[in-house]
């Protein structure tokens, strides 16, 4: 199997994002269910390549958001949601948000990266008609 390559993930996700109604559901799916945006919009990528993946390996892939969620995402996630609800006590605020938003969107290409890495380890099915987010969406 081809190696995939993780321009084209990051590509696939931006433009999937940009899609107003792809991003309502991703965030939803992440604050009112738990789940990783990053691990589902690669799911929907490898749908679209008719690449499936087994419950097995998706707990692979969950292993690997899971930590790097915990310790670099979600503590910079709290800390911008801190300083807008108080966003009238700092005085740079507009430079800080922009900054911290920038540095997320990096760790977030950086946490694709992982998963392609990750991926590209598994042994993937061929599937007309995969449903990876399904399987996922599904997972407790």
């Amino acid at each position: 199997m081809n190696l995939l390559n993780s321009d084209h993930f990051w590509q696939f996700a931006c433009t999937l994002y940009a899609k107003p109604e792809q991003q309502k559901t991703l965030l939803a799916l992440q604050n009112q269910q738990g789940k990783n945006v990053n691990l589902c919009l690669l799911l929907l990528y490898l749908d679209s390549l008719n690449l499936s993946i087994n419950t097995q390996q998706l707990n692979e892939l969950t292993q690997v958001v899971s930590d790097f969620d915990t310790r670099a995402l979600q503590p910079l996630r709290a800390a911008r949601s801190y300083l807008k609800a108080n966003q009238n006590a700092i005085s740079d605020y507009a430079t800080i948000r922009a900054e911290l938003l920038s540095a997320e969107l990096k760790l977030e290409k950086q946490q694709q990266h992982m998963l392609i890495g990750t991926v590209n380890e598994l042994e993937l099915v061929k599937l007309s008609e995969p449903n990876n987010i399904e399987l996922y969406v599904k997972a407790t």
